[in-house]
């Protein structure tokens, strides 16, 4: 399990470990719509297997999402006074923001590793 996150984190293909599956080498700092590879350049693994087929990535994008603007409340809510500070809105607004890009990569990388075939 361990090791599927690194292959998830390094952007790597589900199949062979060695072709990338987008087209920019580093998912954490690109901001703009991902541009993804048809196909691995090491061992033709097709990426997306149909039309509509990253629709699903959509769910765990909204999961990443909603987990981080909890995890950022948790977090900001021991810098003020008050339970609920309307303070604290922009500050989970701005997380949300800045991690949009990353969560788009990482969510559709996620979907590409949950439904590979692991019987081959």
């Amino acid at each position: 399990m361990s090791t599927t996150l690194v292959h998830i984190l390094k952007n790597e293909c589900p199949n062979c470990h060695k072709g990338k599956v987008f087209k920019d080498k580093n998912i954490f700092l690109n901001i703009g719509f991902p541009k993804m590879n048809e196909y691995c350049s090491h061992c033709n693994y097709k990426f997306q297997k149909e039309p509509g087929y990253f629709f699903g990535a959509m769910y765990v994008n909204y999961g990443l999402t909603v987990a981080q603007g909890i995890a950022t409340y948790c977090v900001a809510q021991f810098f003020f006074e008050k339970t609920f500070d309307l303070r604290i809105i922009p500050i989970i607004a701005a997380v949300i923001i800045c991690l949009s890009f990353f969560n788009l990569r990482f969510s559709r990388l996620l979907w590409i590793y949950m439904f590979k075939d692991y019987t081959s």
